[in-house]
């Protein structure tokens, strides 16, 4: 069965995308711990990381530092955190997202309800950054 992450891979599901390639996609969380909290997933549907090929895996985490770096230049944050829990979607995903403090990494933390035109405002931002 396709994951919501097929999903939007196929554009069966919209989101705010922030970088794709052939291989890889980067978009906006749908329930952000924060503002600017991203996903970036492999385009291939697979549900560990570390099932990933050698090479598939290293290039995933090259995509995702660009995807960082952007994030970084948009969102005010003193770094950006990197977690891979894996327990929500069973489709391989890393979480980028803007830190200014430990406790916005949080996963207990209530999300945030954002407006279409925030995700779109914060999707520009890192985009254009």
């Amino acid at each position: 069965m396709s994951s919501i992450f097929t999903k939007i891979i196929n554009g069966e599901i919209p989101a705010y995308k922030i970088a794709e390639d052939e291989n890889f996609i980067a978009f906006l969380d749908a329930m952000p711990l924060v503002k600017g909290h991203t996903l970036v997933i492999p385009k291939k549907e697979i549900d560990l990381i570390f099932d990933l090929e050698s090479e598939e895996y290293k290039n995933l985490w090259a995509f995702a530092q660009k995807v960082a770096q952007q994030v970084k230049n948009a969102i005010p944050c003193v770094r950006v955190g990197v977690a891979v829990v894996g327990l929500e979607v069973s489709h391989a995903h890393i979480h980028l997202i803007p830190l200014n403090e430990v406790e916005d990494m949080n996963f207990k933390n209530e999300r945030l309800k954002l407006s279409s035109e925030e995700y779109t405002e914060i999707q520009n931002s890192i985009i254009n950054s």
